[in-house]
């Protein structure tokens, strides 16, 4: 569905700003943004990322991956084509790279509106909506009509996000979203050119700014042998983080190669764990890792090392949090928990 787009002014000439991320394109007549999604018609920006969806499913909220927001419950996860990245190694590229030029086409859209959408998660038991799998800002427009009528319905509203919003759009999510995941994918600003074709520092003012805003977040690092595995590297990613906060989750994942990407092996188990220890050392107080079952899954109480959440792959196995706290020591554990009494 074609419809006016938001966050935009008229220039001279017929062209447009678009001011929803933070490539702030300058869009002429008949064009569109480096997204591919959002065109100048006419001297009026338009965005085609509404109305129809092209993934939703039930997941676990785990999967985000989200373990300080409402752990064990399921979240309908949504997307819309499109990215404003050009990631080299995405691993949805189906979907995220099929507005950009030279790509395959669109992939197979369904209309879904959003009061619809919110229906669904509401009779499939979902505790929230997460709009992921692309780059949600993309589709914000979209995704701010079915998070208010989420809202409403007392469920929650998750972002899953490459964190390239202006400050324009995180003052308006604020008002309707509950969580994010970053990706927090590199600390060099020349990496991020070469592989996103985006910059480090705005995604480094998102973070800070969604804390700021009461938003809770968790930070995701996918670990690519070659491009961002140094000690170096890892440690300054952690101590970015423990910088805005040491209560703020940090995942690092295990990288496969995917899409364009193929010049690196899958990560080392070594190297993650190493990266575990950096953020250890950097005063992180939850890091987890990845994309690899069975290890570094589990929520610990930072004071008195209790395991609070037990997890394997997606599932949780059992949750002792109390009223958000650590049961044995009454520590207070980062997070947005349900209330009430342990489960086991």
């Amino acid at each position: 569905m074609i419809r006016e787009a938001g966050f935009w002014k008229s220039l001279e000439g017929g062209r447009v700003s678009c001011f929803l991320c933070a490539h702030r394109c300058l869009v002429a007549p008949g064009k569109t943004g480096i997204c591919g999604v959002r065109k100048n018609d006419a001297g009026r920006l338009m965005t085609r990322a509404y109305g129809e969806a092209v993934a939703a499913h039930i997941d676990p909220i785990e999967k985000k991956p989200l373990f300080h927001f409402l752990p064990g419950s399921t979240s309908l996860s949504l997307a819309a084509a499109g990215c404003n990245f050009r990631c080299s190694f995405c691993q949805n590229w189906r979907i995220s790279q099929a507005t950009k030029k030279g790509s395959p086409g669109d992939p197979e859209a369904f209309p879904l509106a959003p009061e619809d959408a919110v229906r669904q998660a509401e009779v499939r038991g979902c505790k929230s909506l997460s709009y992921t799998y692309t780059e949600p800002t993309i589709f914000y427009e979209y995704a701010r009509d079915m998070g208010r009528l989420a809202r409403e319905r007392r469920l929650g509203n998750v972002f899953v996000t490459n964190g390239y919003q202006t400050l324009e759009v995180l003052e308006d999510a604020a008002t309707w979203l509950d969580a994010a995941n970053v990706d927090l994918k590199f600390f060099d600003d020349r990496t991020y050119q070469k592989i996103c074709g985006a910059r480090l520092e705005p995604v480094c003012e998102t973070i800070r700014r969604l804390f700021s805003l009461g938003i809770w977040i968790e930070i995701t690092t996918l670990v690519v042998p070659g491009l961002n595995d140094s000690e170096e590297e890892l440690g300054r990613i952690a101590g970015f983080i423990a910088g805005v906060d040491s209560g703020i989750p940090w995942h690092v994942s295990r990288y496969h190669p995917d899409y364009v990407y193929n010049d690196s092996p899958p990560t080392p188990h070594s190297v993650l764990r190493r990266a575990r220890v950096l953020g250890q050392a950097a005063g992180l107080r939850y890091i987890y890792i990845g994309n690899v079952p069975g290890e570094g899954e589990d929520t610990v109480c930072h004071a008195c090392g209790t395991t609070l959440v037990a997890r394997r792959g997606f599932r949780v196995l059992s949750f002792r949090i109390q009223d958000g706290r650590c049961p044995d020591c009454r520590t207070p554990v980062s997070g947005v928990f349900p209330p009430g009494r342990e489960d086991s």
